[in-house]
């Protein structure tokens, strides 16, 4: 059975460990590779204990061992190692009999390890070698140093203790081992560890030395030192010596070497060794060269430094240094070259190159020396002494041969000036900005840009300059745009006051002005740095004329007028206007009054002057009112409507309110004052001649008196109206006449019947013929005007006529009766 099977039945064995009374029982104590122990309870009645161990290997004889009743653990001995035993203790009394008994099973350890062998290579270890033992699965290596007790576990037959510290004596043991436990310890071997590795320090002082020290290792005797380079060329040198400190020399310069060391005891023995890098340090760079330069953008001086590499070197550091041995600017590189920027212009420098590495810099390299540019000049100063001329100043500059002034106008123009002096002279222009530069020059080159000074000539003066608007209180002025120029001022300027306008723009209003005036007007043009340009010529401007004062309005006729005024301004032409519904009436004149006419009636207007002048119209003046007055009716008509009343009625009159009428005669005046279109008038006498007129009134009382043909009024109606019968069939009207020679007309009508006559003129009777008797007639009797009208308002009779005949007069009809022949 393999040792894998043997573990596994030793484990169902003690699994199913069981006892034959469960009041006794066994528990396993010590195993070795020849003994186990156990111990077990005490049992009541016991005279003794039988302990026995019996192996299922066919070589394996059985083991028994008695103990009387006081003992709980035994020990059956003489047993093989690695072998598996069925353990069982048996409760015996006086007779040999068994009370109880307990059983297990229990493999015992491997053999004690042999052949020991131990030494230590390193400080913190030793390797430990023995001989194999059967049957054993594992190892258990210690080592002890005083009460420190080191422990490891392997499964060959060698192993190495770690974690020990340098230079001490350990004692050094091994146990085998399987799945019963471990093996009694083999007998001890002593073994020191070797001292520990120093810690190395190394330095290169020069190209081709390196220089090693070494801290002190407790119980070191002696110190090897082996030096070569790392990359395994050239030879190996090797020193033992009892100092700490070595330098090794004729070393190459710039190279890596590999220090290796270790320290040595009494006996000889070597301890770790420790081992180091160092490389020596660069030879100084050769064919240093240095070349002057600007930056990109040309604001600062660079120095582009290049030289020859150096074996070994890292990087480089390039300085310039003042003849003042004072260090400007460095510059560090890990190429062949550097840019020092920036260096200062106008000083002589020394440059040199100094090479480094992990172990220090070199030697430096032999300086070269070099001349910066000169700087820029200072205290530059622009003056304008002289309109049109600009001078151009400064201060020297040291290592300068010659200085270039540039002027660049702002419109791209440019100018320069070379001069071994101190100014430069330009022409300039107004409104134009001017950037100025001056630099310096010598056989290194330019000096850096200075400062770019900017002088801003005057803006110029605004030309073309012309008056768009020109009233009695107003100048409105335009010009061209100039250079140089944010803004403007206007002014305006007479003998007693000054008017001013500021505006960016090219136009300006200058407003409050007095009228029909002389006014010096002057546009200066501005900038913020120059101020004012008070150089521009002036120009005359006269305002336009003042506005008339209107004295008074004469009229001299029903439809015109004197307008009169006070002039007030020199040279000017007045023009009166009269603005109303029925349109514009004026007149002109160059004095103090003119007369408007055609004015129309029943008008309202206002009036108002105007003055022209070759400088513009003045404002009009205040208005007054005109009032013409009211127009005659268009139509008039008097219509008779009694004998004693008349209507009198006309068209409406442009501008009247009311109206007055009157018909007026020798025999007497009716009158009639209304606000309408018509009016009846009383006591009016027939047959009279009557003189007619009317008086249109506006409502402020204005009247206009027209007067119009003469009015007769009609005949007086006759009285005594009486019908006489002539005939069968023949009646006689018959009346007595007013005064005044008048003609009538009778008018006879009846349902059957309409007859008329006119009787002849002087008469007052009239014939009508052809009457039927038995009717009703309505008899009227009217005079007749001299224009041919009948007058309609004279009383009317009724008649009837019977068919009786009788001379007598006819019967007045009255109602339903009739009276014969007599009127009633």
């Amino acid at each position: 059975m393999g040792i894998r099977g043997l573990t596994y039945v030793l484990l169902t064995c003690i699994a199913n460990m069981s006892s034959a009374s469960t009041d006794f029982t066994m528990t396993l104590y010590t195993v070795t590779s020849r003994t186990i122990s156990v111990r077990w309870s005490r049992y009541v009645g016991a005279h003794s204990y039988k302990l026995s161990a019996t192996s299922n290997a066919a070589t394996g004889q059985p083991v028994f061992v008695n103990f009387n009743n006081r003992f709980i653990i035994g020990t059956v001995a003489s047993l093989l190692p690695a072998t598996l035993y069925n353990v069982k203790v048996e409760v015996l009394d006086w007779n040999g009999n068994v009370l109880a008994q307990a059983q297990t099973q229990q493999l015992t350890t491997p053999d004690v390890p042999l052949n020991i062998n131990a030494y230590s290579k390193t400080s913190s270890s030793i390797t430990v070698n023995w001989s194999a033992v059967p049957k054993a699965t594992g190892y258990v290596l210690k080592a002890k140093a005083g009460n420190l007790i080191i422990e490891t576990t392997v499964n060959d037959s060698s192993g190495t203790l770690t974690g020990l510290q340098p230079y001490t004596l350990y004692t050094i043991s091994v146990q085998s081992s399987n799945a019963g436990g471990n093996s009694q310890p083999s007998l001890p071997v002593e073994t020191r560890t070797v001292l520990a590795a120093p810690v190395i320090h190394s330095t290169s002082p020069n190209s081709n030395t390196i220089m090693v020290s070494l801290e002190p290792v407790s119980h070191a005797m002696k110190y090897s030192f082996i030096i070569i380079r790392s990359d395994g060329v050239g030879n190996k040198i090797k020193k033992t010596i009892t100092s700490t400190n070595v330098t090794f020399t004729d070393l190459d310069p710039g190279t890596w070497y590999t220090i290796k060391a270790h320290a040595l005891d009494a006996n000889g023995i070597p301890g770790d060794d420790k081992m180091k890098e160092q490389i020596t340090r660069p030879l100084a760079p050769q064919s240093v060269r240095a070349v002057l330069t600007s930056d990109s953008m040309g604001t600062f001086l660079e120095v582009v430094v290049t030289w020859n590499a150096s074996e070994g070197s890292t990087y480089y550091i390039a300085s310039p240094i003042e003849k003042s041995r004072k260090v400007v600017q460095n510059c560090t590189s890990r190429s062949t070259s550097c840019i020092i920027s920036p260096i200062q212009c106008g000083i002589q420098y020394n440059v040199t190159v100094v090479a480094f590495n992990e172990a220090g810099s070199s030697d430096p390299a032999n300086p070269i020396e070099f001349t910066s540019v000169p700087c820029s000049p200072f205290d530059i100063t622009i003056q304008e002494i002289q309109s049109g001329n600009l001078t151009v100043s400064w201060s020297p500059s040291p290592l300068t041969d010659y200085y270039t002034t540039f002027v660049k106008r702002d419109d791209g123009l440019e100018v320069m000036c070379n001069t071994s002096l101190t100014s430069c002279y330009f022409q300039s222009e107004c409104g134009f900005i001017y950037f100025i530069s001056v630099f310096s020059y010598n056989k290194a080159g330019q000096s850096p840009p200075g400062i770019v000074l900017n002088y801003t000539t005057a803006p110029c003066c605004p030309e073309h300059v012309k008056a768009l608007f020109v009233s009695s209180d107003t100048i409105e002025v335009k010009w061209n745009p100039v250079r140089g120029a944010e803004m403007y001022e206007t002014k305006a300027q007479d003998a007693s006051s000054v008017v001013f306008c500021n505006d960016t723009s090219t136009i300006c209003t200058l407003s409050g002005l007095k009228c029909n005036t002389i006014y010096n007007v002057t546009i200066y043009s501005y900038s913020d740095i120059r101020g004012f340009n008070y150089s521009c010529q002036k120009r005359s401007i006269t305002t336009g004329p003042c506005s008339p004062s209107i004295l008074n309005i004469t009229k001299v006729s029903p439809s015109a007028v004197i307008v009169a005024w006070q002039p007030n301004n020199h040279d000017a032409m007045y023009k009166v206007f009269a603005f109303g519904e029925a349109g514009v009436r004026s007149c002109n004149s160059s004095g103090y009054s003119c007369e408007i006419a055609n004015l129309p009636c029943g008008a309202t207007f206002s009036v108002s002057a105007v003055a022209t002048a070759p400088e513009g119209q003045s404002l009009p003046s205040y208005s007054l009112p005109l009032e013409t007055a009211p127009c005659c009716p268009n139509s008039f008509a008097v219509t008779q409507i009694t004998q004693s009343m008349t209507n009198v009625s006309w068209t409406a009159a442009i501008g009247a309110q009311s109206y007055t009428t009157v018909l007026e005669s020798s025999k007497g005046q009716a009158k009639c004052h209304t606000g309408e279109t018509h009016c009846l008038l009383g006591c009016i006498t027939c047959s009279t001649n009557y003189t007619v007129s009317l008086s249109a009134i506006s409502e402020t009382g204005m009247m206009s008196v027209c007067n119009y043909r003469g009015y007769s009024s009609s005949g007086c109606c006759p009285s005594a109206v009486k019908l006489y019968r002539l005939g069968s069939n023949a009646l006689r009207v018959y009346w007595h006449a007013t005064a005044g020679s008048v003609n009538y007309i009778v008018n006879v009508t009846s349902d059957n019947a309409n007859f008329t006559c006119s009787p002849t003129s002087g008469d007052t009777y009239c014939d009508v013929r052809e009457i039927y008797c038995g009717d009703i007639y309505t008899v009227i009797v009217s005079p007749v005007s001299i224009d041919g009208s009948i007058v309609t308002f004279c009383p009317m009779k009724m008649y009837s006529v019977s068919c009786s005949m009788n001379s007598g007069a006819m019967v007045i009809y009255r109602g339903k009766r009739s009276l014969s022949y007599n009127e009633a």
